[in-house]
C-alpha cells in the first residue's frame, strides 16, 4: 500500500488547530448576526416603531419628527380656533339681543307719533331703559378679555388712529410652502364694521353703529350731522339710537327717527351676518384641521410604524435561529475537545 503524505500547498486535508477554530468562528459570526437581528425585532415590538431613532433611517426619522412637530402646532391652532369660536359666539349672542332691543325702540318711536308731550315722556322712559340696556349688553359681550361690540380703539392693538379699530385675526391654519417656510392662515373679524360703541371715536362716521349721529334725510352716519332740536327741522338734523329722545319732537322729526332706526337695524343685521359667517368658517376649519391631523398621523405611521404581524413572525424565526446558532457553536467548540483523544491513544 502506497504511503500518502500531504505536501505543502496540498488542500486535500483540513488543518486541526487548538489556536484557530474556523468552524467556531463561523458559527459565532452567524450567532452574532442573529442576535443583532433579534435585538432589532424586539426593539420594534416593544416600541411599535420601525424607525425609532435617526440611525434606523435618517430620512424617514427627519420627516416624521418634522411632521410630529407640525401636528403639535396644529393642535394649538385647534385650541385657538376654539377660543375664537367662543368669542364670536359671545359677540353674536349680544348682537342678537341688541337687535331685539333696537326693534323695541323702533316700535316706541312709532308709538310716539301724534302723542302729547306727557305721553311722549312716558314712552321716552321706556326708550331710555332700552338705551341703557343696549350699552350694558355691549359692554358685557366680553370673552377672555376680548370685546368687539364696546371698544376703545385708542387702546386696541396696532390701532392706526382713534376711532379706527383694526380687524381681529384668528389663527386658523398652519402650513409650509415648498421651501419649508411657515405660512399662517387667519380668519379676520372686521371689528370696525360691527362695533356698537367706541369710547375713543370723535366723529360720527367712526363711532359705533348705535352712537354715531345719522342724517335724518339718509339714515347714514355722517360727520355733517348735528344733534336735532325738538320742534325745529333742519337739513343737518342727526339722530342716534343711543341718544334718541322723542319728547317735543315733531311728527316729521319722528319719521326721520324711524328711518334712522330702521337703517341701524339693517346695519346691525349685516354685522350679525358677518359674525355668523366667521363662526361658520371657524367650524369648517376646525373640522378640516381635525381631519388633517389624523391624515398626518397616518402618514407618519406609514413611515415609521412597525408591522406587528410581520415582526412577530420574524421574532419566532429568529428565536429558532438563535437556538440553532448556539447548538452549532457548541458543536464547533466540541471539535477541539476531540483532539485530546489522540493524545490518550484512543
Amino acid at each position: 500500500m502506497v504511503n500518502q503524505r500531504f505536501r505543502p500547498g496540498d488542500t486535500r486535508g483540513d488543518l486541526s488547530s487548538i489556536n484557530t477554530n474556523p468552524s467556531a468562528m463561523t458559527a459565532l459570526q452567524a450567532l452574532f448576526a442573529t442576535n443583532k437581528a433579534l435585538s432589532t425585532v424586539q426593539s420594534r415590538i416593544s416600541t411599535g416603531l420601525r424607525v425609532a431613532e435617526a440611525k434606523d433611517n435618517a430620512a424617514y426619522w427627519s420627516i416624521a419628527t418634522t411632521m410630529r412637530s407640525d401636528n403639535k402646532v396644529l393642535s394649538t391652532v385647534q385650541d385657538t380656533l376654539g377660543l375664537g369660536a367662543s368669542r364670536i359666539d359671545t359677540a353674536y349672542t349680544a348682537m342678537e339681543s341688541a337687535i331685539e332691543l333696537v326693534d323695541e325702540i323702533k316700535q316706541k318711536v312709532l308709538a310716539a307719533v301724534g302723542m302729547s308731550d306727557d305721553n311722549q315722556a312716558k314712552i321716552q322712559e321706556e326708550i331710555s331703559a332700552y338705551q341703557q340696556q343696549l350699552l350694558s349688553i355691549a359692554r358685557s359681550a366680553t370673552f377672555s378679555g376680548a370685546n368687539w361690540l364696546a371698544v376703545n380703539s385708542a387702546t386696541a392693538f396696532g390701532h392706526p388712529a382713534a376711532g379706527t379699530h383694526n380687524p381681529v385675526e384668528i389663527v386658523a391654519a398652519f402650513t409650509r410652502d415648498p421651501s419649508g417656510a411657515i405660512i399662517l392662515g387667519t380668519i379676520d373679524i372686521d371689528v370696525q364694521s360691527i362695533k356698537l360703541y367706541d369710547d375713543a371715536a370723535t366723529t360720527n362716521e367712526t363711532m359705533g353703529l348705535l352712537e354715531g349721529l345719522r342724517l335724518g334725510t339718509t339714515g347714514l352716519r355722517d360727520n355733517t350731522a348735528t344733534a336735532a332740536t325738538a320742534g325745529t327741522v333742519a337739513a343737518t338734523d342727526g339722530y342716534a339710537v343711543a341718544t334718541f329722545n322723542v319728547v317735543g319732537f315733531s311728527d316729521e322729526q319722528l319719521a326721520q327717527m324711524l328711518a334712522v332706526v330702521d337703517i341701524t337695524v339693517t346695519e346691525m343685521t349685516n354685522a350679525a351676518t358677518a359674525i355668523g359667517a366667521a363662526k361658520r368658517r371657524i367650524d369648517m376649519q376646525k373640522e378640516f384641521g381635525s381631519k388633517l391631523m389624523d391624515s398626518i398621523d397616518r402618514g407618519v405611521g406609514q413611515l415609521v410604524d412597525a408591522d406587528m404581524n410581520k415582526e412577530s413572525t420574524k421574532l419566532q424565526a429568529l428565536q429558532v435561529q438563535q437556538q440553532l446558532g448556539i447548538q452549532s457553536l457548541s458543536i464547533a467548540n466540541s471539535n477541539a475537545q476531540n483532539i485530546l483523544l489522540l493524545f490518550r491513544g484512543q
